[in-house]
């Protein structure tokens, strides 16, 4: 069929893109053993690290929600792309050019996300050269009345929307975009008498996700005759979703990621002020209240892990203006406070000023200082509360004791929880047991809030144990919510050594075929497997043997095992290999598959001298003799496998 990518680019693509680095645009990865890394899932809520990628095999596996695929299906379901936009992209960012079957070409329209992502970025590429033409000297002015010069704009994307109802439109359609492109980008609006340009008259930020893809804008109004509102955003879009992107990711992902740090502050020009001070970690969302989805990419990039020794490595600091509109927004983030397993904190300014005019009132050191003193989220809502009671009357010590119990109730930490009855008790000058009795009856009629987001005991986590030998649920039996039933799964195999053996083995021809090599690879096919289970895999394995250490190797193995055994495969490929950094990896993958033959042999060895002894020699003479010779083969097949 035309317009179909040849197989063979398909599979060019994907052995030369590294699998880690996409994901990473995305997902923090650490180390989880030898060639494999994990970090939280992108497609689920969870506190430990369940989702691993396996570079060498170009896969991924959720042990939590069952996710799994190649870097094609990550694409596919993370951008909500196409096969085909999923193939092209990545051949672009390796430099192969793709061939397609009958002699087709690639279409001028591959799919329509890759259409509005172009369209965006054409149109970005356009706002920011129309930035230092004549007619955007408002938008260059109000730069600098902020602080920031033009390599700050360039920095940052910034550019200006000229005032004209077809400017950008006319450009863009010259470009060879159609007019239904451009409003299904949001780029123009349909009026009475036609389309307009959506932004005009303004200065205009780039929105973008983590991988730098424009996603859409954010306009900020600079003249007296607009009517329009102070920011105008891009509206809902098929490529943009205000509620699950932040401004300044993409620049921030990496330094959030080392230094464990996130600052979310509350606009534009409060990002740059941040980054350009050094605080590089700032993000701020668009046009919408910090909520649940802004979290869940958060913790992504943060590598936010629940670990009760290690509670709080990770801080996600909150700027708010002290005005009402400020008080709220720290009141919807508390809500949701408990949804990070890192430690939250939360900095105000001095004389109320936002981060962008603190920096031009004091400099660069006080934005720093902003961040370095900050203070911890339960500490600054309890201190909220209490502000609102008069604590020198006996009434004003009762109420605000009321208001604060609910809020030191809801803390998880069971050190934080003791301290900070202490400190209330201090705060409001009551005895702690009072404090005590407060929180306790509060505790015991505190309704989980809707959306609270409580996360502990993740279902289905991966017992990172396995690297050590052993696969076990930490939670058996139970699922993450809204996810099917569990198939066959290794974290359910027996924990005996020969499965693991058997288990270890399989993933080493699985993740590690040229260093098995194909000798050993054919050879395992003849072992007898006690678990049934991983016998279906290594049938896989035989079948799939024309395809050994092809690009699309573990492709074909997933494609031989029965329905619901592609699990499996996909667990075997990712599961990090018990072997120790730094050891040679190919000693250790013929080894552990040696090994398992050998095992086999020897049972292979037991049973011929139990039907030796059972023979008689005299009455079946020459059976005798083939016994033995079988015995004497069998046994020097299992000295030269193993090198006596």
């Amino acid at each position: 069929m035309a317009g179909l990518i040849r197989r063979s680019d398909i599979d060019e693509v994907r052995s030369r893109i590294n699998i880690a680095d996409i994901v990473g645009d995305y997902v923090t990865l650490k180390s989880a053993g030898v060639g494999s890394l994990k970090g939280l899932c992108p497609f689920h809520d969870e506190r430990s690290p369940s989702f691993h990628v396996r570079q060498q095999a170009g896969r991924y596996h959720c042990f939590g929600c069952g996710e799994d695929g190649d870097v094609f299906t990550f694409l596919q379901k993370m951008d909500h792309v196409t096969f085909s936009e999923a193939v092209e992209r990545m051949a672009a960012r390796v430099g192969i050019e793709l061939h397609y079957e009958d002699g087709g070409a690639a279409t001028a329209d591959r799919g329509n996300r890759a259409r509005l992502l172009a369209a965006n970025q054409a149109a970005s590429d356009f706002f920011e050269a129309q930035l230092s033409t004549a007619g955007a000297e408002p938008g260059r002015a109000f730069l600098g009345t902020r602080g920031f010069d033009a390599a700050a704009a360039a920095h940052f994307g910034v550019g200006f929307a000229p005032k004209s109802y077809d400017a950008l439109s006319s450009h863009l359609l010259a470009l060879g975009f159609t007019d239904e492109e451009l409003l299904a980008s949001g780029l123009v609006g349909q009026g009475d008498r036609g389309t307009y340009d959506r932004f005009r008259g303004r200065l205009v930020w780039p929105i973008r996700d983590t991988t730098g893809q424009t996603l859409g804008f954010g306009a900020r109004k600079l003249l007296d005759d607009d009517q329009g509102p102070k920011y105008l955003n891009t509206p809902e879009t098929p490529v943009y979703h205000k509620s699950q992107v932040l401004y300044g990711l993409d620049l921030a992902k990496r330094d959030i990621s080392r230094s464990k740090r996130v600052v979310v502050v509350e606009g534009y020009t409060d990002v740059m002020a941040c980054h350009l001070a050094g605080v590089t970690t700032a993000v701020a969302t668009c046009g919408t209240a910090f909520g649940v989805d802004h979290i869940k990419v958060i913790r992504r990039v943060l590598g936010d892990v629940d670990n009760s020794d290690s509670h709080g490595l990770g801080e996600v600091i909150f700027t708010f203006d002290p005005d009402d509109a400020g008080q709220k927004a720290a009141s919807r983030a508390f809500a949701e406070e408990q949804r990070f397993a890192a430690q939250t904190y939360v900095a105000v300014a001095p004389d109320g000023l936002d981060p962008c005019d603190l920096r031009l009132a004091k400099g660069d050191d006080a934005i720093r200082r902003l961040v370095d003193e900050r203070k911890p989220m339960f500490e600054f809502m309890i201190r909220r509360v209490l502000s609102d009671f008069d604590l020198e009357t006996v009434e004003g010590r009762v109420g605000a004791l009321r208001a604060a119990a609910p809020v030191v109730a809801g803390i998880r930490d069971p050190a934080m929880h003791s301290g900070y009855i202490r400190n209330v008790a201090g705060w409001i000058g009551v005895d702690p047991q009072e404090v005590v009795r407060a929180v306790s009856g509060a505790s015991r009629t505190k309704q989980p809030a809707s959306g609270s987001g409580e996360l502990r005991g993740d279902r289905g986590r991966f017992d990172d144990s396995i690297a050590g030998g052993r696969a076990s649920s930490t939670d058996p039996g139970s699922t993450s919510e809204g996810a099917s039933e569990p198939g066959p799964s290794i974290t359910h195999l027996p924990t005996d050594p020969v499965t693991r053996l058997e288990r270890d083995a399989l993933m080493a021809v699985l993740q590690q075929p040229d260093a098995v090599g194909r000798e050993l690879g054919m050879r395992i096919g003849g072992v007898a497997f006690t678990n049934t289970t991983l016998a279906v895999v290594r049938d896989g394995i035989v079948a799939s043997m024309d395809a050994f250490t092809g690009p699309n190797w573990v492709e074909r193995v997933s494609e031989e095992v029965p329905p619901g055994f592609a699990g499996v495969v996909s667990q075997l490929v990712v599961a990090p290999l018990p072997e120790k950094e730094g050891r040679e990896l190919s000693i250790y993958c013929r080894g552990v598959v040696a090994a398992l033959i050998s095992r086999d042999l020897l049972a292979r060895k037991a049973e011929l001298l139990g039907r030796l002894q059972r023979a008689d020699p005299v009455a079946e003479p020459e059976r005798y003799r083939e016994l033995q010779r079988e015995l004497v083969r069998v046994e020097s097949e299992r000295r030269e496998l193993i090198g006596d």
